[in-house]
């Protein structure tokens, strides 16, 4: 039986190959396949942006080698992100 973290580990590694290669390469997001995933995923963090081009933000920055496609590493950072900035959100508002 996986543990925990395992169990999470192999869900990022899933909701990403979900994702990707439904167009161009397989194993990238493309920016319609990032937006994709952030509205299915993510939709709640979607809707408190304010911002209508947070999605063009966020595959700008999280696309480092500027190839137009965000890679399972630069996906990963994404997460690692989000998942800090939660952290901070929830253990200060206990």
């Amino acid at each position: 039986m996986a543990s925990q973290l395992e169990g999470a580990m192999e869900t990022l590694i899933n909701v990403f190959h979900h994702y990707s290669g439904k167009e161009g390469d397989k194993y990238k997001l493309s920016k319609k396949e990032l937006k994709e995933l952030l509205q299915s995923e993510l939709g709640c963090f979607l809707e408190t942006q304010k911002d209508t081009g947070a999605v063009e933000k966020i595959m700008q920055d999280l696309d480092e080698n500027g190839d137009g496609e965000v890679d399972f590493q630069e996906y990963v950072v994404l997460v690692a992100a989000l998942t800090v900035a939660c952290n901070t959100f929830f253990w200060e508002n206990a």
